[in-house]
């Protein structure tokens, strides 16, 4: 693996020497994660996304559809925007290293997710500015019980990791655990201290080596009931070979249709799964939306 990142890090040595001078062991991981990343981009996977996800997503969960959850959402998500605008901040696509925000479809089944399935302990990786990981902590704060632990490296610019879970606002800090590194490095050991986990976010770098790394040990850890969400699974197969390697569990493909015109995907951006891990003697449900 050293011998190959450093292959590629030669054709980037700005890069490489910064990030290899303040944490070795950890640039040389996420650098090696780019280079796959980027070998593995064939074009977008084409998956079939199902138009009625929310409603499949409560009768799943066993919730009337739409919920009162969704009219706290979009209170919230209007507050959260305009506090960032407030202060300067870009918000929405792009905004990020070429990345969008938590888009308001993905966050939203996010936020219903945890006001439902009630989770004491959730992970999710890859932070940004933080708007899924401050949605995340409402909700938890709202059921009164639970705690995130957010894995995620800043990157290198000293502006951009400034901005890194900007949108929490130090907020509810007794159930936010931030944990600095890649998540090679620190989500087999999180698991390991945490245990049992009720719900899972990937929103980190988006290779399918690094996916399914991630979603293999979550997997281990989730109990049945627990969710696992992946944000922009369209950009590679992760998704699907992990439902093929796991199968007989209910999972839904999604692509936001808005509830308001200020509610929809940014730009358009990618789709994002769910898969709900079905307890071992349930007769499990076709498994829709999947190519």
């Amino acid at each position: 693996m050293l011998v190959t990142a450093l292959r590629y890090f030669s054709r980037h040595p700005v890069l490489a020497f910064g990030a290899v001078a303040s944490h070795p062991r950890e640039a040389v991981m996420r650098l090696y994660d780019v280079y796959l990343d980027r070998r593995e981009r064939r074009g977008v996977c084409r998956y079939e996304a199902v138009p009625d996800w929310e409603q499949r997503l409560h009768r799943l969960l066993g919730i009337a559809f739409p919920c009162a959850a969704i009219q706290e959402f979009t209170a919230l998500w209007h507050d959260v925007v305009g506090s960032m605008r407030g202060r300067g901040l870009r918000v929405g696509p792009e905004t990020f290293l070429g990345w969008n925000d938590g888009d308001p479809g993905l966050v939203r089944a996010i936020w219903c997710l945890v006001r439902h399935l009630r989770p004491s302990r959730v992970i999710e990786t890859g932070v940004a500015h933080g708007f899924t990981s401050r949605f995340i902590l409402e909700a938890l704060e709202r059921n009164g019980e639970g705690h995130l632990w957010s894995i995620d490296l800043p990157p290198l610019d000293p502006v951009l990791g400034a901005e890194v879970g900007v949108a929490v606002e130090q907020r509810h800090p007794a159930r936010w655990s931030y944990i600095r590194g890649t998540s090679r490095q620190r989500l087999p050991r999180l698991i390991a201290e945490v245990g049992e986990i009720d719900l899972f976010v990937h929103d980190s770098l988006h290779s399918e080596h690094n996916l399914r790394f991630e979603l293999d040990r979550a997997w281990a850890a989730l109990r049945p009931g627990g969710a696992i969400v992946v944000d922009d699974m369209d950009v590679n197969w992760g998704f699907r070979s992990f439902l093929e390697r796991f199968s007989g569990h209910r999972s839904l493909v999604c692509e936001a249709e808005p509830l308001s015109p200020d509610l929809r995907r940014f730009n358009g951006k990618g789709l994002f799964g769910i898969i709900v891990k079905d307890p071992p003697a349930s007769q499990a449900e076709p498994q829709p939306g999947l190519c």
